[in-house]
């Protein structure tokens, strides 16, 4: 799989209200009603990304959980990025 261009990715982020790209990175903050709620989440996405074999970076503050991706092999965003990405929005 090979790197999105930015126009590629930016045509992509278009279908996934409330994703971002920061940095290179497709980043989103979920907000949850407590501590517990944002860990059930957290799970949920972890059996995800192990079924996808693609892993995003998780920061977990409270209620809120930042997740980050992108596809490292490649050196930037892949399509693996915006289809987990999608996986997740169900998620949440």
């Amino acid at each position: 799989m090979t790197a999105l261009t930015a126009q590629d990715a930016a045509s992509r982020l278009a279908a996934l209200p409330g994703w971002q790209i920061e940095e290179g990175e497709l980043t989103r903050t979920f907000s949850f009603k407590d501590f517990l709620a944002a860990l059930a989440f957290v799970n949920r996405v972890g059996e995800q990304a192990e079924k996808a074999a693609h892993h995003p970076d998780i920061d977990i503050r409270y209620n809120k959980v930042r997740l980050g991706l992108v596809t490292h092999d490649e050196g930037g965003l892949t399509a693996k990025d915006f289809e987990l990405a999608a996986v997740i929005d169900r998620l949440a």
